[in-house]
């Protein structure tokens, strides 16, 4: 599974709508807290603005990174869903449910990061890289037990 940045980006190229404005529909990606929380992390340290608005279920079980609309139509990285939001997206500030651990029951949910004025949301590209980066980290913690 192990995938070069270059592959990532030219997989799930940046999209020309990544700076979508708050009252712009949004699509979202949902995946376990867990690496949602690593891949906010390599977000940030990777300079602003890369990570855009977050969300996170009641029980802190799924992180959703709000992401350009169209994204949904062409994600396909394993361990993570990513949806058209109402089917025509999300409008921010407006919170959904988010999946539960089953993918199916929806939670509901509250920011973790709450959109601010910019207006940017996650880029699907980032995205991407910033997860396989924190499933490989993730596995590596977990094999050193």
């Amino acid at each position: 599974m192990a995938e070069t940045a270059s592959q990532s980006t030219a997989m799930h190229a940046p999209t020309p709508d990544a700076s979508a404005s708050p009252a712009e529909p949004c699509d979202l990606v949902t995946v376990p807290a867990r690496q949602g929380l690593e891949a906010v992390d390599i977000l940030r340290r990777g300079g602003a603005p890369a990570v855009g608005p977050v969300l996170h279920d009641g029980a802190c079980d799924t992180l959703g990174f709000l992401v350009p609309p169209g994204t949904a139509a062409g994600w396909d990285m394993p361990g993570s869903a990513c949806t058209e939001t109402l089917g025509r997206g999300l409008r921010l500030p407006e919170l959904p449910e988010l999946p539960g651990p089953d993918g199916v029951t929806p939670r509901p949910a509250d920011w973790l990061l709450p959109p601010g004025d910019s207006g940017v949301v996650t880029d699907p590209a980032m995205l991407r890289e910033a997860l396989g980066q924190a499933a490989r980290m993730i596995e590596a913690a977990d094999g050193c037990h």
